[in-house]
């Protein structure tokens, strides 16, 4: 179900992809057409969050003809796919670290909708580029301030105020600069089911973000969550995150990695956290389709001074470059 609406997203942001599916659904051929963008609308299949769909947006968007503007409908916050909150937070400026910038770039919630029946809807808005630039990014540097999105909807206001006070209760004891918006959507941009969730982001003096994040779970499925233990639990995974370090997340280790890939004929460096099973998966598909190998070297907490094991990955980019761009 979610598989279709994810080939029919891909069949409108290209123009002449040939897509063919034999009669069980066991076989899939795809013939893939020119990056085209645009102004599109598509609504997402509700099993799966829009982050899903997104997340491969964010791969593709700065190569398309024209600058992409897409609303997805659906889903917006669930417990298996990165959130468009964390994505938000942590994907937009690891793009412009690549160059990729403007004030075109960005992703607007206009609804938000918990599972099982969505209603949320969303903006993502991404300008074009010809080329990439290499990054170095070594050094995360200490964490300096944390903020983060207590969202409630179709719940009562007060419960993300109860989110706040037990992440803060844990956070506070590292650090003083902490923000926590709280988001209680009414009406129409509150979707079509209850449910709660948090999203926190701890950045760094260098500009690293690092990101972790906790929905309840959907109405009818599992036992009910209180929001002192969502909130609790949300610290101390964000505090797992920060342990972990690097200088992407976990969520966004493959997107970097991508766009190292395709970047000038340079090397990139990226220092990363542990590489999560998606990653190890990812980097397979990369030396299958760019024939590209990143140099991998560990790093120790004792060299580190914090922290678990660090990678560092080097690459020399493919020099790709978006050749159906329009020059104006």
């Amino acid at each position: 179900d979610f598989e279709a609406s994810f080939i029919r997203l891909i069949d409108k942001v290209t123009n002449g992809s040939r897509i063919e599916i034999n009669q069980t659904g066991t076989t899939l051929y795809y013939q893939p057409g020119l990056l085209y963008g645009g102004s599109l609308e598509h609504d997402c299949s509700p099993s799966r969050s829009i982050g899903y769909y997104l997340e491969s947006l964010l791969c593709l968007a700065p190569f398309m003809k024209h600058p992409l503007k897409i609303v997805l409908r659906g889903v917006t916050n669930d417990q298996v796919d990165p959130s468009v909150d964390v994505l938000k937070a942590t994907a937009l400026p690891l793009l412009k670290k690549f160059g990729i910038d403007g004030e075109s770039l960005e992703i607007k919630i206009n609804r938000r909708g918990m599972p099982p029946k969505g209603g949320g809807e969303i903006l993502f808005a991404c300008p074009v580029r010809k080329v990439l630039q290499p990054i170095q990014f070594t050094d995360p540097g200490k964490i300096k301030r944390i903020r983060g999105t207590a969202y409630s909807v179709r719940v009562s206001p007060q419960m993300a105020n109860r989110m706040v006070e037990s992440a803060r209760s844990i956070l506070n004891k590292f650090l003083p600069d902490i923000y926590i918006y709280t988001d209680h959507m009414k009406g129409v941009s509150s979707g079509k089911s209850p449910g709660f969730g948090m999203c926190l982001t701890a950045e760094t003096v260098n500009g690293t973000i690092l990101s972790a994040e906790l929905a309840s779970n959907p109405q009818g499925q599992g036992a009910a969550v209180l929001p002192e233990e969502l909130g609790q639990n949300c610290a101390k995974l964000l505090l797992e995150e920060v342990y972990r370090g690097g200088c992407v997340d976990s969520t966004n280790q493959s997107l970097a990695l991508l766009l190292m890939t395709l970047g000038q004929r340079d090397v990139s460096k990226v220092l990363l956290g542990p590489l999560s099973p998606y990653t190890i998966e990812f980097l397979r598909h990369l030396r299958s389709f760019f024939q590209i190998m990143f140099k991998i070297e560990t790093k120790t907490p004792e060299e580190e001074h914090m922290g678990g094991e660090k990678v560092l990955m080097t690459c020399v980019g493919i020099g790709f470059s978006n050749l159906s761009k329009t020059i104006r």
